[in-house]
């Protein structure tokens, strides 16, 4: 499809600027550019490599000399990056799902599809499965039974969501994503050397011989609305009551929410992040790449985890956390520092030492 400069920004609410009815098809970096694409040079840092492609149009800093840089128009915009949301959104035509249902779609007598839904290849839809509006759910995909999903919903190809799993409105799911799987709970008939270890914080403990024994996982998972969730994420069905997300959250790739979870709204769960089971996490939490969260503990609102972090206890709201446990960061950086130091404070006490043996003082 082809976008005039005039079209893209009225749908960022930005301005254009020069030859407004220029066209483009697609975006691209400045140094990749062709006439055809939309540079994006959101800085001048970014600008400076225009020269090395051939972009008549590009995306701009609202005070951005166009003409200088040699473009013959420009889309100039106050909060570039916020911005490159709505240009991709308007430039991505998703992926490509016929509507109606395929022939190949296996889907039970009592589910029901709501109306404009496009079901993809192969995909199987459960017993008493709901399926909103609109949806769109590519090829592969398995939904399981007496599972709701609201309206407007993207699945991409071979998403995994189980039974029990009640999904809200404009949902995003990217391929290989497991909702509803069960939530990894063992017990033993006697306390393990684990549950032992874990209460007394002991050394050693004594050998069991025990086996595991699984409890299952009866509660589901509710999502809220304008929820997303990564490639090959995990989200572990509750054991009595549900594993739920809030409105709004963002779940990365790789991402592992364990069974009993409740997250608020608009968190931010990023790449390899991990929460274990009956955690409570507030709203708009953000946990960095590798970063992780005990079980059975709480979290606070507006709390941030850097990358890396480890969690093992209560956060209260508003702190940022960083390090391996966890503390606030000022703490860490403190610790961190003083680490750095102490090679040379070992070196500094074995030369008062020596200096000290000579003079007798030293034990």
């Amino acid at each position: 499809m082809e976008y005039s400069i005039s079209d893209i920004a009225e749908a960022l609410g930005a301005s254009a600027v020069g030859n407004a009815a220029l066209t483009v098809t697609r975006a691209a970096e400045p140094a990749a550019a062709g006439p055809e694409a939309l540079a994006i040079a959101m800085s001048p840092s970014y600008a400076a490599a225009l020269g090395q492609g051939s972009a008549r149009a590009a995306l701009l800093w609202a005070d951005a000399d166009w003409q200088a840089l040699g473009l013959e128009a420009a889309v100039l915009v106050h909060r570039p990056r916020y911005a490159l949301s709505g240009l991709t959104q308007l430039l991505d035509p998703g992926p490509e799902i016929a509507p109606g249902i395929h022939p190949s779609a296996v889907i039970d007598g009592t589910a029901e599809i709501g109306p404009g839904a496009a079901i993809g290849p192969f995909v199987v839809i459960g017993r008493g499965a709901r399926i909103g509006p609109r949806a769109r759910i590519a090829a592969h995909v398995s939904i399981g039974a007496e599972s709701r999903i609201g309206a407007d919903a993207l699945i991409h190809a071979g998403a995994r969501i189980g039974r029990n799993v009640r999904i809200g409105d404009r949902f995003i799911c990217q391929p290989g994503a497991s909702i509803g799987g069960d939530g990894f709970s063992f017990v033993t008939p006697s306390a393990s050397g684990m549950e032992e270890a874990r209460a007394g914080m002991r050394d050693e403990v004594a050998a069991t011989a025990h086996q595991w024994v699984r409890i299952h996982s009866l509660g589901g998972v509710e999502i809220g609305d304008d929820v997303e969730v990564g490639a090959n994420a995990a989200i572990d069905a509750g054991t009595i009551r549900a594993t739920r997300i809030g409105n709004g959250t963002k779940i990365d790739s790789l991402v592992m929410i364990g069974h009993n979870v409740i997250a608020g709204e608009n968190c931010l769960f990023c790449g390899l992040a991990g929460v274990a089971g009956s955690t409570v996490i507030g709203d708009r939490v953000v946990m960095a790449g590798q970063s992780g969260i005990v079980d059975n503990i709480t979290v606070g609102s507006d709390v941030v985890v850097s990358a890396g972090t480890k969690v093992l206890s209560n956060v209260p709201a508003g702190r940022v956390m960083m390090g391996y446990p966890a503390t606030k960061m000022s703490t860490q950086v403190e610790t961190y520092k003083a680490l750095r130091r102490l090679p040379r404070l070992a070196r500094d006490v074995a030369a008062l030492r020596k200096v000290l043996s000579k003079d007798g003082s030293a034990d």
